[in-house]
C-alpha cells in the first residue's frame, strides 16, 4: 500500500500544479465570452499546457511509466510499467463556459484495469 500511496502523492502534485495554471486561465476565459472562435483556442490553449505540465511533472516521478494523454494521444513506456490516462481539461465545456465545475483526471492503469485514479476540482477547496 506504501507504493500507492506514493503513486497517488505523485499524482496530486501534478495535478494540483496543472490545476493552478487552470485556475488562472479560466480567470481570462470569463471575460473572453464574446467571441467563439477566441475562447474555443484559449481552452484549446490551455488544454495543452495544463497537459505538458502533467506529463512533465509525471514523466520525472515515473520516467519508465507509458501515458495516455488526451492531446498528445499515447507515448509508450515500459511494457512492464503501469501507465498514466490523462484529461487535463475534464470539463471543456464548463470551463469554455465560464461554469466553475472542471477538474484535473489522472489515472493509473496497470494491464488494462485501473489501479487508482485522481480527480481533482480546480475550483473546488
Amino acid at each position: 500500500m506504501a507504493v500507492l500511496s506514493g503513486v497517488i502523492r505523485v499524482m496530486e502534485k501534478a495535478a494540483r500544479k496543472a490545476g493552478g495554471r487552470l485556475r488562472r486561465d479560466f480567470g481570462e476565459v470569463e471575460h473572453l465570452q464574446v467571441s467563439r472562435k477566441g475562447p474555443a483556442d484559449f481552452v484549446s490553449k490551455a488544454d495543452r499546457i495544463a497537459e505538458r505540465t502533467l506529463y512533465d511533472e509525471l514523466l520525472a516521478a515515473r520516467p519508465d511509466w507509458g501515458f495516455l494523454l488526451e492531446e498528445a494521444g499515447e507515448i509508450k513506456g515500459d511494457e512492464t510499467k503501469p501507465r498514466f490516462v490523462i484529461d487535463p481539461l475534464d470539463g471543456t465545456t464548463n470551463f469554455l463556459h465560464g461554469m466553475p465545475h472542471f477538474a484535473v483526471s489522472i489515472a493509473v492503469l496497470v494491464a488494462n484495469a485501473i489501479l487508482t485514479q485522481l480527480l481533482l476540482s480546480v475550483l473546488g477547496p
